[in-house]
């Protein structure tokens, strides 16, 4: 049976005794570092995507009762991996026992492992079916998998968020407003049109690597984005998949060394990941920009930022939307402070990204920084046309920044009524209290 979307480890554990206890927390965490990791291998060894996602489940399941009874192994990845190996074993002993692929399988199996019984799995330190510091790596394998010619770009997005981002179907349908239904829909639709086309899991050809890029590269930007800025939830941050969203452009970086928007998107993540220590403070709560100690911006990260930036531009064939993005984060990244930094090039830039990616949120950070280098009316101006247009309607970015605009310019009723109503459509709690905070200091 195939899942649309994985069930919670925590299913039926949360009320039991300290060692259950012990052993949810200790089976979450090993799923939420490395479920991408664990179901590529799979779907390499298996070969089959839903099947992999499935015996990964039932690893799961089988480790809250083992590791209840027994505690957590030592290598808990190699358990679930030979855990749900087994059960991959077993499902095409049902499907036919003399099919050639099981045989295969059986073949590449240690003797003991050849049924599901309830001994442990051996599972030797060292027999992890990946190395992370291979090109090409199992997850990438399966980002290109998901980005496959044959699904649409919408099924792209949403299964690669899915199985590699770790993203909830909630969490896309937030990203991309629509219904989860639809989310999950596409998401079934994706994985059996996998099946039926036969799409391996392997890297594809290097000819064949350009034409789905530009999807990779797009679901990368979605899980860094909501990595770096939660779309809902009480945390700004959730660095766990921007941090993953880092190490997978680095490893795309390697793969394809000469395309100069897979550099420039490595450049804008280090850019944007250098200001994460700065951007809450010890409870969480948000840190704006102009309040941040940029002492404690990750230097390393700028340094890597600046020179990934830089070998996108060496590469001769201009920035793109992503290098231009990185410029922008570069000048934000190398200025001592919010006023001494060069907000007539940020503008300069943003118009740039304007023509070869226009969309409302580049219009509306346009507008930010042409309030930035020249005052409040003119930027205002740009916002007004954006609200007249709709194409923001229901998100709490145009109100928040129309009411610091208004701010500004000493309409503060008005900017108080904008600054309550972004509050209100705010999802994030602890953007919602940065709003409130200065609504109620309006009075």
């Amino acid at each position: 049976m195939a899942r649309e979307d994985r069930p919670a480890v925590t299913a039926g554990a949360t009320d039991g005794p300290p060692v259950a206890e012990s052993a949810r927390r200790a089976v979450e965490a090993v799923w939420r570092i490395e479920s991408a990791r664990i179901v590529g291998a799979l779907a390499r060894y298996t070969g089959d995507f839903a099947l992999a996602e499935d015996v990964a489940q039932e690893a799961l399941a089988e480790a809250l009762v083992t590791w209840t009874r027994d505690g957590a192994p030592a290598n808990p990845v190699g358990w679930l991996l030979a855990t749900a190996r087994r059960r991959a074993v077993d499902a095409f002993r049902r499907r036919s026992a003399r099919d050639e692929r099981y045989a295969a399988l059986a073949g590449r199996l240690a003797d003991g492992q050849s049924s599901s019984g309830a001994a442990d799995p051996p599972a030797p330190p060292d027999d992890l079916p990946w190395d992370p510091d291979r090109v090409d790596d199992d997850v990438l394998s399966l980002m290109f998998v998901a980005c496959h010619p044959v699904l649409s770009p919408e099924a792209r997005v949403a299964l690669t968020l899915r199985v590699v981002g770790g993203l909830s179907s909630e969490e896309i349908a937030r990203a991309f407003l629509v219904p989860v239904p639809t989310v999950q829909a596409r998401i079934t639709r994706a994985k059996k049109t996998i099946a039926a086309a036969h799409v391996p899991f392997e890297l594809p050809p290097p000819e064949e690597r350009p034409a789905r890029l530009g999807a990779v590269l797009s679901v990368l930007y979605v899980v860094f984005t909501e990595g770096s800025t939660a779309t809902a939830g009480d945390h700004l941050l959730r660095p766990d998949l921007a941090y993953e969203a880092v190490r997978l452009a680095r490893v795309l970086a390697a793969l394809l060394p000469g395309e100069p928007e897979v550099h420039g998107q490595l450049a804008l993540f280090e850019l944007t990941a250098a200001r994460f220590p700065a951007r809450t403070g010890p409870d969480g709560e948000a840190v704006l920009l102009e309040d941040q100690d940029r002492r404690r911006w990750d230097r390393s990260a700028i340094r890597r930022g600046l020179a990934a930036l830089g070998r996108a531009a060496a590469l001769g064939r201009g920035l793109g939307p992503y290098g231009l993005q990185a410029s922008i984060a570069a000048c934000h990244a190398t200025a001592p402070s919010v006023p001494e930094t060069d907000w007539d090039r940020i503008v300069l830039l943003y118009e740039a990204l304007g023509r070869v990616a226009p969309s409302p949120v580049v219009d509306l950070n346009r507008a930010v920084a042409v309030a930035m280098a020249g005052g409040p009316r003119e930027a205002l101006s740009i916002v007004d046309d954006l609200a007249a247009s709709g194409r923001l309607s229901g998100s709490h970015l145009l109100p928040g920044v129309r009411g610091e605009l208004l701010l500004r310019l000493d309409r503060t009723a008005e900017a108080r009524a904008e600054l309550e109503l972004a509050a209100r459509l705010c999802r994030n709690s602890r953007e919602r209290s940065v709003l409130l905070r200065k609504a109620a200091a309006l009075g």
